[in-house]
């Protein structure tokens, strides 16, 4: 049986610690540019790939909240698609796992 009181102290503490990333990458990515024209190049590439951590933290923080809304509506565990329990196994690498491994693995084929 899945121990949803755990899983949802684990998904409050990974969306407190995205939450905290990006205000980090938010910060670096305010902070102004080099005069140098290599250095703004480098800090560009920077830029870019700050922004893809923060596109990628923003779509995780998504899903934890929708988790965390499904364990408000005893709907955590139960996949989104099929309606099948979720494997334990499964929860506990990714908490925030919508969806049962064989869904997840049809819509991503």
């Amino acid at each position: 049986m899945i121990d949803t009181e755990k899983q949802k102290a684990r998904l409050v503490a990974r969306k407190a610690e995205l939450e905290s990333r990006l205000v980090r990458i938010e910060s670096e990515l305010d902070e102004p540019m080099n005069a140098d024209a290599d250095e703004r190049a480098v800090e560009r590439h920077d830029d870019e790939v700050l922004e893809a951590m923060g596109e990628a933290g923003l779509s995780e923080l998504r899903a934890i909240d929708a988790a965390l809304d499904r364990i408000t509506h005893d709907r955590y565990g139960i996949c989104a698609r099929c309606g099948e329990d979720i494997a334990e196994a499964r929860l506990e690498a990714v908490p925030h796992a919508a969806l049962c491994q064989s869904c997840h693995a049809e819509i991503n084929a």
